[in-house]
């Protein structure tokens, strides 16, 4: 692991184990290039911006392939919504106290992967953290009292989660339990849409949803390059990464928050153990092969902190991360960390 005192820079370095070491441009192997061309749309879903480019030799094929592929986001946001009252997960977290309940192979998919990250993480990544995570509007500026957190706390623990892959059903424990599977459903859409995109034939591509992003192949002959942005600046980015064909997430204590009457920022990451936002990092980005693991890990890092998050990094082949804690120190992962000066 290096450190960095200061992030007011930029830097730029290749992850050799993710493929970018060399690229090799080919004109013979594309016989389309002069119909073809980069296609790109837009569109807001599961509360966040989504964004599609990709390369295609027609146009009017293009728009049919992006509204599939973005119609997508809309589907796993009517399933997997914690906000909408007549999505699939609202009835299960009605419902599933009660008796095991059948689910969709898409929820609980998500569901047993939500599973095994907790499990990895030692319970930092808990999709039953909603039983707190319900009481705080961040657009209201809203947060729980002590008392309120203390009394739903219990409440949280994957444990009580119990999954039945022989009947396709999720049981809780316990009454009160909530799920928010906002740490890792978008993780999911991006994954499904890039499944769309090759199934169209799509060779290079790029698709986002808020800090999900997900690249389809190289730029045709160079790398696709993602900024991580610095948590406290709106436009810069604290690194650039040459990437291919691999998925990114960013979690960020920017990207939902409120400033309460004591000068706290009040985010959306919420620590299991305490039902309050955690302190100590400003944003964890996961680099790996899908975006369903890539989403939950980095809520996981952000939880444990830069010492235990990397500890279990390290322990994952294929996995990096970059972590930027509260005094704005860098800290990479192995398969990340810059060459020395």
């Amino acid at each position: 692991m290096e450190k960095f005192d200061s992030i007011n820079r930029l830097i730029c370095f290749a992850p050799f184990r993710f493929r970018v070491c060399a690229w090799v441009f080919l004109l013979a192997l594309l016989p389309t290039a002069v119909q073809a061309q980069w296609y790109r749309y837009t569109d807001t879903a599961m509360t966040t911006p989504v964004e599609l480019e990709f390369w295609f030799s027609d146009r009017s094929a293009a728009d049919a392939i992006a509204e599939d592929v973005l119609a997508v986001f809309h589907q796993v946001d009517r399933s997997m919504s914690r906000y909408k009252d007549d999505s699939e997960l609202s009835a299960i977290n009605r419902r599933a106290a009660d008796k095991p309940v059948n689910v969709s192979p898409d929820l609980f998919l998500v569901l047993k992967k939500a599973g095994e990250v907790a499990e990895l993480s030692d319970g930092a990544f808990d999709v039953s953290f909603g039983s707190v995570g319900f009481l705080y509007d961040y657009r209201e500026h809203q947060q729980p009292s002590e008392e309120d957190i203390r009394s739903k706390l219990g409440h949280i623990n994957y444990q009580d989660i119990i999954l039945d892959e022989a009947e396709r059903t999720v049981f809780y424990r316990q009454q009160g339990l909530l799920v928010d599977l906002g740490g890792i459903a978008k993780g999911f859409a991006v994954d499904l849409g890039i499944e769309r995109l090759v199934r169209a034939g799509v060779r290079h591509a790029r698709l986002s949803a808020g800090g999900d992003l997900r690249l389809l192949g190289d730029k045709r002959g160079s790398p696709w390059l993602v900024g991580v942005r610095d948590p406290r600046s709106g436009e810069r980015n604290a690194v650039v990464l040459p990437l291919a064909n691999v998925a990114i997430s960013t979690s960020g204590d920017y990207e939902r928050f409120f400033i309460n009457d004591q000068g706290e920022r009040v985010h959306h990451i919420l620590s299991p153990g305490t039902g309050k936002s955690v302190r100590g990092v400003q944003s964890v980005t996961i680099i790996g092969d899908d975006a369903l693991t890539t989403d939950g890990l980095s809520t996981a890092v952000f939880v444990l902190g830069p010492e235990k998050g990397l500890e279990m990094i390290e322990r994952l082949p294929g996995i990096d991360a970059i972590i930027i804690d509260d005094k704005r120190v860098m800290h990479f992962s192995e398969g990340l960390a810059p060459p020395e000066s």
